[in-house]
């Protein structure tokens, strides 16, 4: 039975673990709008450049997968300091960089912390907190997953117009720093699970695997899905997976304990969570993709756009966490996942008129609805989990969500294309130039070509370059729609198989060591 102290919440320790969660995921997102001036500096091309936020990304997936055998084998805050270490060096060598193989190399070692940042974090939260407290604590933690993405390209916009790109590195130096002294003063260390073996096969399978696997979804639209390159990549992942889910299963002490996925909550919880994170980024991918490559606002525009579904998921996540406490995830997971589809849905009609003040109200409807959803879900899952396995059970979360929002980006794009393609087709055909207003259009242009002294040829093969942009940015703006319908289907998908589920209240595991 928890004492009085045991149900007090020591804020001191969740500010330190909500300040590294927030430091790894903002670093995810301020270096986006970074790359053109990087691209421009070190004269790298587009595919060069990549590398930057690639090699980042699958770094982080395989120490996700390893964040719960190293916590468990030499300690959870001693791993902590640690990441916390490997991310600030990281970023001091990444603000020293002189080209882009230095940038690539140092953003490896950043990712080598700042992927175990996350699933360390939510393990240590549930070995200090009691499990009566957990559903706000996560709530607070929450925060940091949604307002670090939405603030990244408002602060990284800002620090490259206005100072210099390396400061969204040096920026980290600091914060690091304070972080691992107060860490290291305020952190209790968790008891080690003694006679951890190392999964060797499995770290082998789940490197090759998870590398090919994120590298083939992420590279498959720029190189084509049918490419040799591509369709061998994405073989070598399948098999790779395969092979690591045969070992886990099979290994007494695994990197990632998928027998977890026996367990019928956390399954649920688990696939409600992959498709809510499908549907979300989404959002997250087309939003601005329809302000700056249709509309053409700048990074931080559209960041400020984006800015209101984070806040409010930021305020809602610790009021969903207290209802959780009281009342459990389902209903409130469950109306927040029909807030999130309806709106989507609604989002699935926008236009080049749409008022931004309209998309703004949308954005802070569904940052409502996943503020009500996401975290209370995982909290439950999580609650069923022993306390010595809450390591691997982070850790295989945040994987899973790694992998379905990499899905869910290739999908979208792929649909993206093949919807513009379809329509720019359409409104092409559609395009009469002998009517009325083609020939005022062409007209038009033709005088004023002639008016500055050039042919009325160049005025007509400029009207018709500019009926053409129109047409590619309708197109897009209609190909949007469709990935947004495509994404509302997906969260409703999520509030489906939220009906079947079921949570134990009354067998909650403790949270303290034993």
């Amino acid at each position: 039975m928890n004492t009085p102290d045991a149900e007090k919440l020591n804020w001191p320790i969740l500010g330190i673990i909500v300040l590294g969660s927030f430091m790894a995921a903002l670093d995810a997102s301020i270096v986006n709008v970074a790359l053109p001036k990087m691209m421009a500096i070190f004269n790298s091309s587009p595919q060069e450049i990549q590398w930057v936020l690639t090699s980042y990304m699958l770094t982080m997936g395989i120490m996700m997968c390893l964040s719960g055998y190293l916590g468990d084998a030499f300690g959870y805050k001693r791993i902590y300091i640690l990441a916390m270490g490997f991310f600030t060096l990281g970023s001091a060598l990444c603000g020293a960089s002189w080209g882009v193989s230095s940038l690539v190399i140092s953003r490896v070692i950043q990712a080598l912390g700042g992927g175990i940042l996350p699933p360390l974090s939510m393990a240590l939260l549930y070995r200090t907190f009691p499990r009566s407290k957990i559903g706000m604590v996560m709530g607070i933690w929450g925060i940091s997953a949604m307002m670090a993405p939405a603030l990244g390209p408002i602060l990284g916009g800002y620090l490259v117009d206005t100072v210099s790109w390396r400061l969204i590195f040096y920026i980290n130096l600091p914060i690091g720093m304070i972080n691992i002294f107060l860490a290291s003063l305020v952190l209790k260390e968790t008891k080690l699970i003694k006679g951890t073996s190392l999964d060797i096969y499995g770290i082998i399978t789940c490197v090759i695997g998870l590398s090919a696997l994120l590298l083939g979804l992420n590279q498959g639209t720029d190189y084509g899905w049918t490419s040799p390159y591509i369709i061998s990549l994405l073989f070598i992942g399948a098999a790779g997976i395969t092979l690591f889910v045969y070992i886990e299963l099979n290994h007494p002490e695994p990197i990632m304990e998928l027998r977890l996925l026996k367990n019928r909550v956390f399954a649920i919880a688990v696939t409600i969570t992959a498709a809510l994170t499908m549907g979300l980024f989404g959002v997250m991918f087309l939003i601005p993709l329809l302000l700056q490559s249709v509309l053409g606002e700048t990074a931080m525009k559209t960041g400020l756009i984006m800015f209101p579904m984070a806040l409010m998921t930021g305020i809602i996540m610790p009021i969903s966490g207290r209802i959780y406490d009281k009342f459990g995830a389902r209903n409130i997971t469950l109306l927040g996942l029909i807030l999130v589809t309806i709106i989507t849905f609604s989002m699935s009609r926008i236009t080049a008129d749409t008022p931004y003040s309209t998309l703004s109200w949308w954005l802070l409807l569904i940052g409502m609805g996943i503020g009500m959803a996401s975290m209370p879900i995982v909290t439950a899952a999580m609650n069923t989990v022993p306390t010595h396995l809450v390591g691997k059970a982070s850790g295989l979360n945040m994987v899973l969500k790694q992998v379905s929002a990499a899905f869910g980006i290739a999908i979208l794009t792929t649909i993206l294309h093949n919807r513009q393609v379809f329509h720019y087709s359409n409104i092409a055909t559609s395009v009469n130039m002998n009517s009325p207003d083609g020939l005022a259009i062409i007209t038009y242009f033709q005088n004023t070509a002639a008016n500055l002294g050039f042919s009325s040829d160049i005025g007509s093969v400029l009207g018709l370059g500019i009926i053409t942009k129109i047409a590619a940015a309708l197109a897009m703006i209609r190909a949007i729609d469709d990935c947004l319908l495509f994404t509302g289907s997906l969260c409703l998908l999520s509030a489906v198989i939220c009906l079947f589920f079921k949570e134990d209240r009354k067998n909650r595991n403790p949270a303290v060591n034993k």
